[in-house]
């Protein structure tokens, strides 16, 4: 099964600004044919000149990550929750412009909050994020559009580690617009098994994100890539692979991705290496 291969922005620039939309064609240089636009403030882009820039490279946006900073916690504060509603239907609110069909990542709270809390505020949560989740995916899917909810290891979120609580998740907000985003970087810290919790999502899957064990390069690693491929053949997943890593140049999103060191000799080395056992992995 053929699948599209692309590249997280968040590699190369954090925030991604309509101004970084060189890198399109130095994304189709090397092979990609979609990229996947990191948007930390929509304000910071412009829809249409990143579409003529898309179409003149030759170059998809197939998918949006949201990045979801301590003000935008759908589980938090009332202001919290506003504020990341707000910013949710903004990312929903200029894909069509830019041809994007998921929008993607842990889309229920913010990235790092992670605290033990009682049985009774685990349902609070829950039924809140169910809510809002709901919501939004009606939106989404009204505009042929999908939420894909993205589990985060332990270390990133105490709301959603495993398949497993994303299934159930997807289940309770029982909305067609609102799927599943595995990662294989948080899969090898929660599960058991990448190839079987794959397997375990089966249709729910709407989006995969592609990176080594240690954050670094697909394939320059200890994780079962075939099992993985082989696993995604099994449930039919037709949607993208997209590679997601962080290098230390990259500031703001490595301090937030905990990346100490240099995980490999480059950006540039991870994406075209990436790229090129993915697309073997997959032929």
């Amino acid at each position: 099964m053929s699948h599209h291969f692309g590249i997280n922005t968040f590699l190369f620039a954090s925030p991604f600004t309509t101004q970084h939309r060189a890198f399109f064609t130095v994304f189709k240089s090397w092979g990609f044919d979609s990229v996947e636009l990191a948007l930390e403030n929509p304000a910071d882009i412009d829809p249409s000149t990143l579409r003529a820039a898309l179409d003149e490279a030759g170059l998809a946006c197939r998918s949006v990550c949201a990045a979801m900073s301590p003000d935008r916690d759908l589980r938090g504060t009332p202001h919290q929750q506003e504020t990341a509603r707000q910013y949710l239907e903004a990312l929903l609110d200029y894909m069509p412009a830019l041809g994007a069909n998921v929008l993607c990542g842990p889309l229920y709270s913010a990235v790092g909050r992670a605290d033990a809390v009682p049985a009774d505020e685990q349902e609070h949560q829950l039924a809140t994020v169910t809510a809002h989740l709901r919501a939004l995916g009606e939106r989404a899917e009204a505009r042929g559009l999908v939420l894909a909810v993205e589990p985060l290891n332990r270390f990133e979120t105490d709301f959603l580690n495993t398949v497993e609580q994303g299934l159930r998740l997807v289940e309770r907000v029982n909305c067609p617009g609102v799927g599943l985003h595995l990662d294989t970087f948080h899969m090898n810290i929660e599960e058991k098994s990448q190839a079987a919790a794959i397997r375990r999502a089966g249709s729910a899957l709407r989006h995969l994100h592609a990176s080594g064990s240690d954050r670094g390069t697909p394939g320059n690693d200890h994780l079962d890539w075939p099992g993985i491929a082989a696993a995604l053949r099994d449930i039919g997943y037709a949607g993208d692979v997209v590679i997601e890593s962080f290098t230390p140049e990259v500031k703001s999103i490595a301090r937030a991705a905990a990346i100490w060191r240099a995980i490999e000799p480059s950006p540039e080395r991870i994406a075209r290496d990436g790229l090129r056992f993915l697309t073997q992995l997959f032929a």
